[in-house]
C-alpha cells in the first residue's frame, strides 16, 4: 500500500471536534495505507511550522500529500504546503472543505490558482464544491463524498408529541448557534414540555453569548460540551429532532450523521445544504437566519401526521450511500 502524508487539523486531543484528518486519516489506515500526520500543533505558527517541517522529513517517503483545505485562515497552511509540494516533486491532492471556499477561490484567485490549478487532483466532498470549482475553470476535480460507517448509527423509534430539539455543532459564529436558542424560546411556546439540547465544543464567544441569552430568556438549555460520536449517538436516543442553524456549510458530518440516526433534519438552506437535503422529501429547509421559518418547520412535525417519520425514512435512505464500504472504492482507486 502506498505512503501519505496528511496535512490538517489535528486537534481532538485539544478540546476540538474530529475533522477528516482523523476519520479519514483512520480509515485509511485501516484499508492498509500508512498516514503520516500534520499537525496536532495548538498554536497556528506552531502548527504551520511542524506540517513544513514534515513536508520535509516524509518527502522522500510519501507518494502522495493530502491537504485539508478551508476558505479562513486556514487557506494559507494549504497554500504554503502545496507550493513546498511543487518545489519538492511531491504529488498533493488538496481535500476541499467549507461551505464559504467558492468565495475565498474568487476573492484570491491568484493563490487559489497556483494551489488548485498545479494539484495532482482537487477531491470535492459535495456537488455544490465539485460545480463551484468547475464554473472558476477548474477541472482537475474528482467528487467523493465525506463518509461515515453506516452500522454505527442505528435507527430508534421516535414519539412526536412534544419537539425534543438536538443541535450538534461547535459554538462559532459561521453555525449561528444563537438562532437554536431563538427558534426554541418560541417553540416553548406552543409546546411547554419542549426540550433542547446543545452539544459541540466552543470555538469563538458564541457559546458565552448563547448561554446568556437563554439566561436572559429563562430559557432552559442542556450544554454538554464537546461529546465523542459514541456519547453524542447514544444521546440522540432522547431527542426527536435535529436542526442545522448554519451561515455557511457544505455537506456536514453531524447532518448527515442525524439522517442516519433517523432524526428528521430542520436546516438554513445554505451552502451545499440544498444538494444533500431536498425540502419537504427528505428534510426541512428555511433561509438564512430564519427564526419564524425554522419554527414553523418545527411545529410541522407534531402537527402533521407522518411528516415526521417520513422525513425520517427518506433522511436515511439518502445518506446510504455516504457508507465507508462504499466510498472507500474510490480513494482506494484514486491512491492505489
Amino acid at each position: 500500500m502506498k505512503n501519505l502524508l496528511y496535512i490538517g487539523n489535528k486537534l481532538s486531543d485539544h478540546g476540538y471536534t474530529s475533522t477528516s484528518i482523523e476519520t479519514l486519516g483512520m480509515f485509511l489506515e485501516a484499508e492498509g495505507f500508512h498516514v503520516y500526520y500534520a499537525s496536532s500543533k495548538k498554536n497556528k505558527v506552531s502548527r504551520m511550522f511542524e506540517m513544513i517541517l514534515k513536508t520535509f522529513k516524509y518527502a522522500r517517503k510519501v507518494d502522495y500529500v493530502l491537504i485539508d483545505t478551508y476558505s479562513t485562515k486556514n487557506f494559507w497552511y494549504a497554500f504554503i504546503i502545496s507550493q513546498l509540494c511543487r518545489i519538492l516533486n511531491l504529488k498533493y491532492i488538496p481535500k476541499l472543505h467549507g461551505g464559504n471556499l467558492p468565495s475565498r477561490i474568487v476573492r484570491s484567485k491568484f493563490f487559489s490558482n497556483l494551489i488548485f490549478k498545479n494539484a495532482y487532483i482537487n477531491i470535492a466532498p459535495s456537488y455544490y464544491l465539485l460545480e463551484a470549482f468547475k464554473k472558476s475553470g477548474y477541472t482537475n476535480l474528482k467528487y467523493i463524498p465525506n463518509t461515515i460507517e453506516m452500522q454505527l448509527y442505528p435507527s430508534t423509534v421516535k414519539e412526536f408529541k412534544s419537539p425534543k430539539i438536538l443541535w450538534v455543532r461547535s459554538f462559532a459564529k459561521i453555525y449561528n448557534p444563537l438562532m437554536a436558542v431563538k427558534v426554541f424560546i418560541k417553540i416553548k411556546a406552543a409546546f411547554p414540555e419542549a426540550k433542547i439540547c446543545m452539544v459541540g465544543p466552543k470555538k469563538d464567544d458564541s457559546y458565552s453569548k448563547t448561554l446568556k441569552f437563554a439566561k436572559k430568556n429563562n430559557i432552559e438549555v442542556i450544554f454538554t460540551g464537546k461529546l465523542s460520536k459514541t456519547d453524542w449517538i447514544e444521546l440522540s436516543k432522547d431527542y426527536n429532532v435535529f436542526i442545522n442553524t448554519t451561515h455557511f456549510d457544505n455537506t456536514p458530518i453531524s447532518v448527515i450523521e442525524a439522517m442516519a440516526l433517523g432524526l428528521p433534519v430542520v436546516s438554513t438552506n445554505v451552502g451545499g445544504i440544498p444538494y444533500l437535503l431536498e425540502h419537504d422529501v427528505n428534510a426541512l429547509l428555511v433561509n438564512d437566519d430564519d427564526v419564524d421559518g425554522m419554527t414553523d418547520q418545527i411545529n410541522r412535525l407534531f402537527t402533521e401526521p407522518n411528516l415526521a417519520n417520513t422525513l425520517s425514512e427518506k433522511g436515511k435512505e439518502s445518506v446510504q450511500s455516504f457508507d465507508w464500504e462504499i466510498v472507500k472504492k474510490q480513494w482506494i482507486e484514486l491512491l492505489v
